[in-house]
């Protein structure tokens, strides 16, 4: 509590062998003393009583002093707060959330080490912080890092800066600028920054919000952030006569025995006649699909699941178990298939079967696909299926450009963009922003409207100008 109800007594000189003065006052009901070596001391105690009494200032009545007289809180150490801010954020976060909260923490954990002998290299630290002093452990799981990595993370814990380091605009510049580079010091991507920035902005906001920072020293600091090109790249987009020829080239990856490539043709199929994503593609279950023998059938699109890394989904798996993207838990979203998916469904069903929980796209051993399984296969398909100058371009360079190719064709169709957006799971604004440049004739088409307003004829030049 507070109080205005101040009374200072003088100073009282203790009669002992070494004499000292003490200095005695009362807030409220409650007296307080605090004793000095010398007379000067205590003055100099006194005055300042005085003058917050003077000036208006309340007194606590636990402590005796005004704010302005109290104790400087010690400052946490960076490292101290980075761990204190990842535990706090790891039970809500999603797995991905946790993969960037580690990166940025584990990043900006390097930049503010102090000058102190026996620094471990640079790789050891990386392991370090990376593998244990940013990853929270399930209660009663608790696993102590080898001792190689323990040393490294006591080290650091000496070493660290302080958390108020980052109030001077020199120090926050130079971490900002820290996020645009790659371990190896090259450029790193537009997205990759943005995101690290968003997890340290949020960070100090946290600073901020137990009192440790008066500020979000990001505020502080004219720093540009590099820009996204939101559009899709039209190179990377397929035409139909090449993806048939890639689906075809996906059903020879591994051989006809082992079977490897022909477990994932109708999974691409699905990126590309249905739109979807990998994550959901990799979900898909056979309860979600109606196939009917004839015409058209649809997908009822409810989980995802992405691969993220046993590290960050506490559960052993390194699928997370999601909803779908942008969207609340438990909504799904249905996708009308052509006949031509729907065959291709039907058959992969007869020849594979199903998983035990019902998924339509497993391993031999019956588990989740992993991204690194059908990237293998995506590449050795790309290598059969083109030409050696088109498998060096960016062309379907990814497994996700077959969803690109699927949605850019079917606006090139003339479906209705709200329609497309619906299917695809994205609003019209993002999906209008990121395919403008794979709509095809577009350019024809106003060229011809406006030499109609000019009442010309397009082919014609204008010889008076």
């Amino acid at each position: 509590m507070k109080s205005h109800d101040v009374r200072i007594w003088g100073i009282r000189k203790r009669p002992t062998k070494k004499p000292s003065y003490d200095v005695r006052w009362k807030v409220g009901d409650r007296k307080f003393s605090d004793t000095f070596r010398t007379k000067a001391l205590a003055d100099n105690f006194r005055a300042k009583l005085l003058r917050a009494a003077q000036a208006g200032e309340e007194f606590d009545t636990e402590t005796g002093v005004p704010d302005s007289m109290a104790p400087a809180k010690p400052s946490l150490s960076w490292y101290d707060f980075a761990r204190r801010y990842t535990a706090m954020k790891w039970p809500h976060a999603a797995p991905n959330s946790r993969d960037s909260i580690n990166e940025t923490m584990t990043l900006v954990t390097t930049e503010l080490l102090g000058q102190r002998p026996g620094r471990p290299a640079d790789d050891v630290l990386r392991r370090a912080l990376r593998g244990w002093a940013f990853v929270v452990q399930a209660e009663g799981d608790e696993v102590e890092p080898p001792v190689e990595l323990a040393n490294a993370l006591r080290w650091v814990d000496k070493a660290s800066l302080p958390l108020a380091t980052l109030k001077e605009p020199v120090d926050i510049r130079r971490i900002l600028d820290s996020l645009k580079l790659t371990l190896s010091g090259a450029s790193a991507a537009a997205e990759t920054v943005r995101r690290k920035r968003a997890v340290l902005f949020n960070a100090l906001a946290y600073a901020v919000e137990i009192g440790e920072l008066s500020e979000n020293p990001i505020k502080a600091v004219k720093w540009k952030l590099p820009k996204i090109t939101k559009e899709v790249d039209r190179r990377v987009v397929v035409n139909p006569q090449q993806a048939r020829e890639l689906l075809a080239a996906v059903s020879y990856v591994g051989g006809y025995k082992r079977a490897r490539g022909r477990r994932l043709v109708a999974m691409f199929a699905c990126m590309y006649f249905g739109g979807l994503r990998p994550a959901e593609a990799v979900a898909l279950r056979r309860q979600d699909c109606n196939l009917p023998d004839k015409g058209w059938g649809s997908l009822i699109l409810e989980k995802s699941r992405p691969t993220v890394g046993k590290r960050w989904t506490g559960t052993g798996s390194v699928h997370d178990h999601r909803g779908l993207k942008n969207r609340p838990v438990n909504e799904t979203r249905v996708i009308p298939i052509p006949p031509r998916l729907g065959r291709i469904l039907r058959s992969h069903i007869a020849t594979f079967g199903t998983a035990e929980d019902g998924r339509l796209f497993f391993n031999e051993r019956g588990g989740v696909v992993a991204s690194t399984t059908y990237w293998r296969v995506w590449d050795e398909a790309r290598r059969l299926a083109f030409t050696p100058e088109q498998a060096a371009s960016p062309l379907a360079g990814r497994p996700y450009d077959l969803r690109h190719a699927a949605l850019s064709s079917w606006l090139n169709a003339g479906v209705d963009p709200t329609e497309v957006a619906e299917r695809a799971g994205n609003s019209v604004e993002v999906l209008l922003s990121r395919y403008a440049k794979c709509l095809d004739g577009r350019q024809d088409i106003a060229n011809r409207r406006i030499a109609v307003l000019l009442g010309e004829d397009g082919d014609q030049v204008d010889e008076e100008d």
